[in-house]
């Protein structure tokens, strides 16, 4: 062999150990490699998992919820009343109500449902024997949400698609109306605007904006929004879908936190006092002259409008003071002689009249 031909030789077994040299390498990478892939898949795996495994445990949680609400419900003295259902007669063959969404009831004794069919106005005004008086409200609503009566005896309603906040004169005459906004652009139910309402002394207005939103908002008595308060959430002062509102004579503002199973409770001015959280998924509530508080409430696990309870508590500690299985939960109304009224689909309104003794 030549010299020339020794030098050409050189560079290319130098090539052939360089290449053996890496293929020996990469036999040795390879296990560590599939052992990472295996560990990417592994974790993957897990990952995808974790969804499903929170789901059973979120179902686990408010299954063993609904068990302690339901011993509390039925632990509890059962109330004084008997379910019976307002008579409301019909005007003529073609008239008539679908749900029933609020009632309210005047001192007087009127009673004011707020209701969404086509075959008759929004608001219907009746008397005990559910006799018609006087209607109105054709055309302002979307969905028709919730009916208050406030100090002064001013007629008040809500819409949950609009978020339109209406004040009516006792004859239906239009006197006030709050456009409360903040619709989302597109929204992803038509249930997307306010739920209640309530009011304070000094011409307060206190609005609950739940189903797009998680808000209080302040108005005055000229409809001007003073402050608002609350964001999504579970901690304090965090809402999913406040659904329900009432204030007590001592200035304590009470929120059915309905999706968060719980009540909380604020000071006027927006500022979180405390909560009660074994009450239900809680969807109405009512404070009467007399300072009691009634509520419509149901398991968190069953689908809305069953397995319904009216329940009456003691506004200071929370504690249940009756209870009585109710077809409807959606709103409550309590008459002078503390009967509740609540509506119940598709179309009744159910009154829970006091117990004759001796009957």
């Amino acid at each position: 062999m030549t010299a020339a031909s020794e030098k050409t030789r050189r560079p290319e077994r130098r090539r052939c150990r360089l290449k053996a040299q890496s293929t020996n390498n990469r036999l040795h990478e390879y296990p560590s490699q599939q052992w990472y892939f295996k560990l990417m898949r592994m974790m993957l795996a897990l990952m995808l998992s974790l969804p499903l495994w929170a789901q059973i445990s979120d179902k686990e949680a408010l299954a063993a919820q609904a068990a302690q609400f339901l011993a509390l419900m039925r632990g509890s003295p059962p109330l004084p009343l008997h379910q019976s259902e307002l008579p409301v007669q019909p005007k003529n063959a073609d008239w008539g109500l679908e749900m029933v969404s609020s009632v309210a009831i005047e001192p007087g004794g009127a009673i004011y449902l707020l209701q969404r069919g086509a075959k008759a106005d929004p608001v219907v005004v009746v008397d005990r024997q559910g006799r018609v008086l006087r209607s109105w409200g054709k055309g302002l609503y979307k969905i028709p949400h919730s009916i208050r009566i406030d100090l002064a005896g001013y007629i008040w309603t809500t819409d949950a698609a609009s978020s339109m906040v209406y004040k009516f004169s006792r004859e239906g005459k239009k006197l006030l109306e709050i456009n409360v906004g903040g619709l989302p652009v597109v929204p992803k139910s038509e249930f997307c605007g306010t739920t209640d309402i309530a009011f304070a002394p000094g011409g307060r207005i206190f609005i609950s904006d739940g189903y797009a939103n998680a808000r209080i908002l302040e108005y005055n008595e000229a409809g001007k929004r003073v402050r608002e308060w609350g964001t999504p959430g579970t901690g304090p002062g965090q809402f999913q879908l406040p659904h329900g509102i009432a204030i007590d004579r001592d200035g304590i503002l009470y929120v059915a936190d309905r999706e968060n199973g719980r009540i909380q409770r604020f000071s006027l001015d927006g500022r979180y006092i405390g909560e009660w959280g074994d009450l239900g998924k809680t969807f109405s509530l009512k404070i009467t002259p007399s300072g009691d508080l009634w509520m419509g409430t149901q398991p968190r696990n069953v689908p809305n409008g069953t397995e319904g309870w009216i329940v009456k508590v003691d506004r200071h500690t929370g504690k249940v003071l009756g209870a009585l299985p109710s077809g409807g939960t959606h709103s409550i109304e309590v008459n002078p002689q503390g009967e509740p009224l609540t509506g119940v689909r598709p179309d009744k309104v159910q009154w829970l009249r006091s117990v004759v003794k001796g009957k």
